[in-house]
């Protein structure tokens, strides 16, 4: 039986392999232009925690499971949120780390205000989903995992981007 958190789990799968194939189009014109990718290692481990998730949405949460609407409202916001951080990185938004040397930092939409507003957003849908139809575990396994990936992203992402800025930027650290 497929019921309301399988209906979702499919539309944020769908949502997902879209928001891929734009960052592949991306990833692929930043290393044309002299991108280069940095922490490639981690990347199917981020692949694999995502698609865990939805997978893990899909088949473990009963399709009567009953929505708890203000965290699903919640999430609704945050995939706002997801929006508002890929149309201000443009071109430069992918699912990879790719530096691209004497390219200023983004400081429009969000990033005006956080230094990673997408991990921001990411840390929060992964455990509010599940919570929203009451798998706190699902929340918790999946949420503290994928804090684990993010500590370690954040890293290889800021080594990356600090040794690409263009000269003038250097004078804001």
């Amino acid at each position: 039986m497929i019921g309301l958190p399988q209906i979702i789990a499919l539309l944020v799968a769908v949502q997902r392999l879209g928001e891929l194939a734009y960052a592949r189009r991306n990833t692929r014109h930043l290393v044309a232009a002299g991108g280069v990718e940095h922490g490639a290692g981690h990347y199917p481990l981020i692949v694999a925690l995502h698609g865990g998730w939805l997978v893990a949405l899909f088949a473990l949460v009963p399709p009567d499971a009953p929505p708890n609407w203000g965290l699903l409202g919640g999430y609704g916001l945050l995939q706002l949120g997801r929006l508002w951080i890929i149309v201000s990185l443009g071109a430069r938004w992918t699912t990879r780390v790719i530096a691209l040397p004497g390219a200023p930092p983004v400081r429009r939409g969000p990033y005006g205000f956080l230094r990673h507003p997408n991990y921001l957003v990411v840390a929060l849908e992964i455990p509010l989903l599940p919570l929203a139809f009451g798998a706190w575990q699902m929340a918790l396994g999946f949420g503290l995992a994928n804090l684990a990936l993010l500590a370690h992203r954040i890293r290889v992402e800021d080594r990356a981007l600090a040794g690409s800025r263009a000269p003038w930027d250097q004078l804001d650290r």
